[in-house]
């Protein structure tokens, strides 16, 4: 990519705001030599770079890489074999811990399954030398201080200087706090060429003994280190010495230590840097809220909403850019100030960017080239050296252009052609354009001349755009219309300006028929498109809307069938239990009976078998839900009951007839020769006729009898019966078979498709008085026909 591009675009000042983000020098050379690309795989693997440091910053934060110096000055000095300094020393320590935790950062990214595709080449690079980081740590400290630890003699040494020290100061406060102070010109203890001395009046100089080490500017005051001292000093300047030279001791075996390592090192350098830089991409990114474009081999390049990256993204406007497919050609009209010039860079430097590696400052799903070289010719590049005109300037860097393009080239022309005659600037214009296109490179002009609007028209491969200009309020939008060339708005400025009426009208005389005919058409097709571009929006608001719409009503649906697969589950194993302790009830009433009927000889007395029935029927439970009913409410409201009602009493399956009210809600019932206390919950209003059909049957009723009769059918057929009615027959039949003492019993239910044979299975397996069940004999009906045994 040409050099002249990246300072016709401002590409220089991209970089600059990413230098914030960089930590590194490292990465900040990374960032200096960044420059955009052509070639399509590493375009590819730099953007694949920026995805990793996104998905990361987006998952888990930042890379934990920390402030890091220059070191290859360092490294190089230990290929000479010099002893580092402890500052030296504290940068390459910092390099060393910073390498290990970006190993352990990376691990812990492993097992959280991050989405990263080329980072972890970089990070496999990364040698850690846990016993000489250890080693550093411990020896220097960040700032570049040796520690304590650095050597056992280091930290007696300092031991020593430290209760020395105590010591001097102790027998100087005798001096400072003591009767002596009021020799001194201050009560102080200072230092004098790396020695404890206090300051004494001058005519007090024999006071202390000692020597002195300084006077004031005046010659009042000299400072002295007494004798009683001087031993500590000479003592704590021997220790200071020992400690100096235990410290070169301690930087010569670091060096010596590190000095096998100085590739890894450097290596690992490199790499915190390469991370550093993908780190700052990908912050850089998130600030601007840019995304990643699609690569296309082809150069088809399609920007959604793309906004220049040196402008407030808040109030930059963005626009819709699209070249390469349809057409190779863009000619831009347009008023002055209304935004060409930043429509061209933004396409330019949106490019840049992407073919740099960077994400682009655009909506998701843009498209960008790969372009060989983009070229531009933007703005006034006079040259006042070499005396050349606007027009010579601008048609020598043309000519420049002109001379290296290739059918992979972008070219950006700002006022094509501007600078000279409007008749000759046009043909030139036209005739440039078309040199461009046949070398096949893809470009975008600007203009004025309304002769390119035509050409725009008429060349194939090219297309007209304009910058949007609101008539009502005379200031441009900065909204770029494709397909659309841009309208003369001069004599309606002037006139919303105050420019006299009868002036405005003779210039509009003075304009060709055929301009006015064209710029009302230029406006009429404004118009339109703004229209459509407005009923465009509306409508991808509507079907977003009903897009998320229709997924909440999908969601909710799937979770209402979930929710109801959930309830009849739920239902079913309650209508299942409460099946199975109907019939354990059943049972016992059945029992009952038996114990009746063998206490009480041949015969059940009538009013025995009408509890036994009221049991049965006790054991039917009405669905809670129906009592909250308001319809049913209001139906069982009409129905009062008064004295001499014919009732049905729900529990016993008995007719009988209100006698008379028995507090608020019972009622004395005559059931036969019976005479019962029933809550009218209990209570259902009938006809008298119910009343006498069920009295004459009661007459007809028989005895029951407990003697087990031969007449006692074993076999049930349910072979042409619905599962329903199946189901109830054999409830019936096995309550037979059970009063009757029958076992073993057939039920026959046939072949089939074999629903009745599962139903009934299922029926016997929940009944507890059946002990086992099994197919019948080959003979007698195989798998047919079932044969029961009871318990």
């Amino acid at each position: 990519m040409n050099e002249k591009i990246l300072t016709t675009l401002a590409f220089e000042q991209v970089k600059d705001q990413m230098r914030p983000y960089l930590v590194t020098a490292a990465g900040k050379k990374e960032l200096q030599a960044l420059t955009p690309s052509s070639d399509f795989d590493e375009v590819n693997q730099l953007l694949a770079e920026t995805t990793d440091g996104a998905n990361i910053l987006r998952l888990i934060g930042t890379i934990p890489i920390p402030q890091l110096d220059d070191i290859s000055m360092q490294l190089k000095r230990l290929k000479i074999d010099a002893t580092l300094s402890a500052t030296e020393l504290a940068s390459i320590g910092r390099v060393l811990r910073a390498s290990g935790s970006v190993k352990l950062f990376f691990d812990k990214i492993r097992q959280q399954d991050v989405p990263i595709q080329t980072i972890t080449k970089y990070v496999a690079e990364i040698v850690t030398i846990p016993t000489v980081t250890k080693r550093l740590v411990i020896s220097i400290e960040n700032d570049g201080h040796i520690a304590d630890e650095a050597s056992s003699k280091l930290h007696g040494i300092r031991q020593k200087i430290s209760q020395t020290e105590t010591q001097i100061r102790q027998k100087m406060e005798e001096y400072t706090r003591g009767k002596n102070a009021k020799y001194l010109s201050d009560a102080i203890i200072t230092m004098r060429n790396d020695r404890y001395v206090i300051p004494v009046q001058a005519n007090y100089r024999s006071h202390f003994g000692g020597v002195v080490h300084d006077q004031s500017q005046t010659g009042q005051t000299l400072f002295i280190e007494p004798q009683a001292v001087m031993e500590f000093n000479n003592r704590l300047r021997q220790a200071q010495i020992e400690e100096r030279q235990e410290e070169i001791h301690v930087l010569e075996e670091l060096s010596i230590l590190i000095a096998p390592y100085q590739e890894e090192i450097g290596r690992n350098e490199v790499v915190l840097g390469k991370l550093d830089f993908i780190n700052a991409k990908a912050q850089f990114a998130h600030a601007n809220r840019a995304t990643l474009p699609i690569l296309s081999a082809e150069n088809h390049v399609d920007l959604r909403q793309a906004r220049h990256p040196l402008l407030d993204m808040d109030r930059a406007v963005a626009n819709d850019i699209v070249i390469g497919d349809e057409y190779q050609a863009i000619v831009i009209t347009g008023p002055n100030t209304g935004g060409k010039t930043i429509t061209l860079k933004t396409l330019g430097l949106v490019q840049l960017m992407g073919q740099a590696g960077l994400y682009i400052p655009a909506n998701e799903e843009s498209t960008i080239g790969i372009f060989s070289d983009i070229f531009a010719d933007i703005g006034d590049e006079q040259s006042l050296e070499q005396s050349l005109s606007t027009f010579s300037a601008h048609m020598d860097n043309t000519i420049s252009i002109l001379n290296q393009i290739d059918e992979r080239s972008l070219v950006l022309l700002d006022e094509v052609g501007a600078g000279t005659d409007p008749k000759e600037g046009a043909a030139l214009a036209m005739a440039i354009l078309d040199a461009i296109g046949t070398k096949g490179s893809f470009v975008v002009a600007t203009t004025h001349y309304p002769e390119l609007k035509v050409y725009g028209y008429n060349r194939a491969g090219t297309t007209n755009a304009s910058m949007e200009f609101d008539g009502t309020t005379l200031q441009p939008t900065y909204r770029l219309l494709m397909g659309v060339p841009g309208r003369s708005n001069a004599l309606e400025i002037a006139s919303r300006l105050g420019l006299d009426d009868q002036i405005v009208a003779q210039a509009k005389a003075l304009t060709s028929e055929d301009s006015q005919d064209l710029n009302d058409m230029i406006g009429d097709l404004v118009a339109q498109r703004k229209l459509a571009h407005d009923q465009t929006v509306k409508l991808d608001q509507d079907v977003a809307n009903a897009q998320t719409l229709h997924d909440e009503l999908a969601a909710k649906l799937e979770q209402y069938e979930q929710q109801k697969e959930k309830l009849m589950q739920q239902a079913r194993q309650e209508a299942n239990h409460t099946v199975a302790t109907a019939r354990q009830e059943a049972d016992k009433i059945v029992q009952q009976l038996r114990i009746m009927q063998r206490q009480q000889g041949a015969q059940v007395k009538e009013n025995q078998l009408i509890d036994a029935k009221g049991s049965l029927n006790a054991l039917h439970v009405e669905d809670p839900r129906l009592n909250k009913n308001k319809v049913l409410q209001r139906e069982k409201r009409k129905h009062d009951f008064a004295i001499g009602d014919a009732v049905l009493v729900k529990s016993y399956g008995q007719y009988g007839e209100l006698i008379q009210k028995r507090g608020q809600s019972d009622w004395e019932v005559q059931l036969g020769i019976l005479k019962m206390q029933v809550n009218e919950h209990d209570l259902e209003k009938v006809g008298k006729d119910k009343l006498a059909q069920d009295e004459k049957q009661a007459s007809r009723r028989p005895i029951v009898r407990t003697t087990q009769t031969r007449q006692a059918t074993a076999r049930l057929d349910l072979r042409g019966h619905r599962y329903e009615q199946a189901m109830q027959e054999i409830d019936q039949f096995m309550d037979h078979a059970i009063l009757n003492n029958l076992s073993p019993v057939t039920i026959i239910h046939g072949k089939g498709t074999g629903a009745l044979r599962k139903g009934t299975h299922e029926y016997l397996q929940s009944n507890p008085r059946v002990s086992s069940f099994e197919y019948a004999a080959p003979n007698a009906g195989g798998d047919g026909a079932t044969i029961v045994y009871l318990s």
